[in-house]
């Protein structure tokens, strides 16, 4: 059952994230995102009238048949947005991926309210003039936008873990997998996207070929790898659906 205090809490956590985002630079910011964490941190699945999903209930919420190309792999719920952040919960089907994109200049904190979620994250990192590009990146740079990145690391996260967070500078790339059936995380991201202030959402693809499958360990991590910039996946889109949990308001 929702814990009485759920709607206080919710409340409590975007509260926090504006007082935290409001001044991402100032001296205070690291004991705010401290105070966020800690808050995020407590938040379940219950609590935002949330509970894990079979095939009919995607196919219900989604308005079609179990995931198939009919229903999107991954769902949006919208809880609020403001200048400085957004918050809102994703729902990814059995097997769905979130593909490795960026947030340009932005934080952000992930919590897994139900299932689990493999992650991978990477740095991107400036051109080095000592280091060329190997003779895929070399190659593919004719079809776009080629990039050094650190691979720095590939975690799976369940709702007994803490936020997984991401900064301007660290661990800003990351592709989000569904491992062994739905799962649903609460993100906040700060700022919001917005492509008329240089924060669109790339894609990119590992040259050295895709991020490892399932039960198998990147070597060497952290390591340098160089990364494509590319269109969206055609098998990839995310839909809306409303939020059933306790509202916020400012």
């Amino acid at each position: 059952m929702p814990r009485d205090n759920m709607a206080s809490l919710i409340q409590r956590v975007a509260r926090q994230a504006r007082i935290t985002f409001r001044s991402p630079a100032g001296p205070t910011f690291g004991e705010n995102l401290h105070r966020l964490q800690q808050l995020l941190d407590e938040v379940r699945a219950e609590d935002l009238h949330l509970a894990p999903r079979g095939p009919s209930a995607a196919a219900a919420a989604g308005g079609g048949l179990p995931w198939s190309g009919v229903v999107p792999p991954v769902s949006y719920m919208h809880i609020c947005e403001t200048e400085s952040f957004s918050m809102g919960v994703f729902l990814l089907r059995s097997g769905a991926c979130i593909p490795l994109h960026d947030h340009p200049g932005m934080n952000g904190m992930l919590k897994v309210l139900y299932g689990t979620l493999r992650i991978a994250c990477l740095d991107t990192l400036p051109p080095a003039a000592a280091a060329p590009p190997p003779p895929a990146a070399a190659a593919a740079a004719a079809a776009g936008p080629c990039h050094r990145a650190l691979y720095r690391s590939r975690q799976h996260y369940t709702p007994a873990s803490p936020p997984c967070l991401l900064s301007p500078h660290t661990d800003n790339l990351h592709q989000i997998d569904a491992v062994d059936g739905p799962a649903a995380f609460l993100d906040i991201l700060a700022p919001p996207y917005d492509p008329q202030h240089g924060r669109d959402c790339h894609y990119y693809r590992l040259l050295e070929g895709p991020l490892p499958p399932a039960g198998a360990e990147p070597p060497g991590l952290p390591r340098e790898v160089w990364l494509m910039e590319t269109p969206q996946a055609a098998d990839f889109w995310c839909g809306g659906e409303p939020y059933p949990g306790p509202r916020v308001c400012f």
